[in-house]
Order: C-alpha cells, then structure tokens, then sequence
C-alpha cells in the first residue's frame, strides 16, 4: 500500500491497513509452523507489569469445532475454518482486569497481523462470548479462565478479501488536538 505521492509505506504499516477479516477458507490446514508463529506473536505482546496475562487453546478437532459451531451466529465460519484459537484472560495472573483485557486485544491484533504476513486469512469472533459458559464447558475450561475471543484461521478463498475496505471516520471526527475543545485539522 502506499501513501498519496507514491511512499512505500513501511512493511508492519501496510500490514495494518491491508489487513481484513476473512471469513471463508479452504479445506487446507494450517501447518504447525505457522501456529507456532501466531503464537508467539502473540504472547510478544505488551502487558502491564509483563504479567503475560493470557492464556491460548488451539482447537483443530472437527468434534469440539461442531460443538462450538452452536454457540454462535457465525456458525458457517466456524465451519469453515480450520484452525480456532480460543484467548483467555487468566484470573490468576491479573493484576488489572482493565489493563489485562487490553493487553489481551494487543495479543489478538499481533495474532491478526501474523496471519496476514504469513498469507493466511483470519477473522475476530467476539459475539460468541454471549455464549462464554458453553463454550467454556465445551473446552472444559477452569473458572480461573475468562473467554476473550476466538479466532478463526485459514488459507483464504481465492476472492474473498476482495469486498472493498469498509471506510473509517476521519481524524476530524475522533482526534482532539491538545483538549476535548479542539478537533484534529
């Protein structure tokens, strides 16, 4: 991607603004490499106190992927994937809740951006929380465990990153510029 003028942008910036959530993957599994990879993107991520407050479970059995397939809305990209990665906040290495579910979306996004750099297609399932008993029975999950997301990873469709990028507000409209009083120019 690159800016008005022609500048190649930076290799993790284009990463960031190329990326979309991919919902549609082919029957390929993911190698182990590749999972390795994701994770520990990942557990690299920032943390308050480096307290590494989460914890990942990779699910790739079809018996438990049906299982979870009702616990959501998004049934057909569960379906369809097939890799999930389920992420926990563990309660018993929080120290902040609010610091600690933060570092965790840190953890997700670096888990999302290693999958569009390793040319794997990936998408963010947070409805399936309303869900979270289920699912953590179904994964057979500690109380100690606190169901973040799961996220579902594939080889892309041919296609089906081709939608085109939903637009984003201005600056304008979510940047103030030194107090609430003045908006971004």
């Amino acid at each position: 991607m690159q800016l008005t003028g022609g500048i190649q942008l930076p290799a993790t910036i284009d990463t960031i603004l190329s990326r979309r959530s991919i919902r549609e993957f082919t029957d390929e599994k993911v190698c182990r490499e590749d999972i390795e990879t994701i994770l520990n993107t990942a557990r690299w991520a920032p943390s308050g106190l480096n307290n590494q407050p989460w914890k990942f479970m990779v699910i790739q059995n079809e018996e438990t992927m049906d299982k979870l397939e009702d616990c959501t809305h998004y049934a057909k990209v569960i379906r369809s994937a097939p890799l999930l990665i389920a992420v926990f906040l563990d309660r018993e290495t929080m120290y902040n809740h609010t610091k600690d579910v933060q570092a965790i979306g840190a953890a997700i996004q670096n888990m999302l951006l290693a999958c569009c750099d390793l040319g794997l297609g990936a998408v963010w399932l947070g409805e399936i929380l309303n869900q979270e008993e289920k699912v953590n029975l179904i994964l057979s999950c500690p109380e100690s465990l606190e169901l973040m997301a799961v996220i579902a990873i594939g080889h892309p469709v041919q296609g089906s990153d081709s939608s085109p990028r939903k637009l984003r507000k201005d600056l304008k409209d979510i940047c103030y510029d030194e107090n609430c009083g003045k908006n971004w120019r």
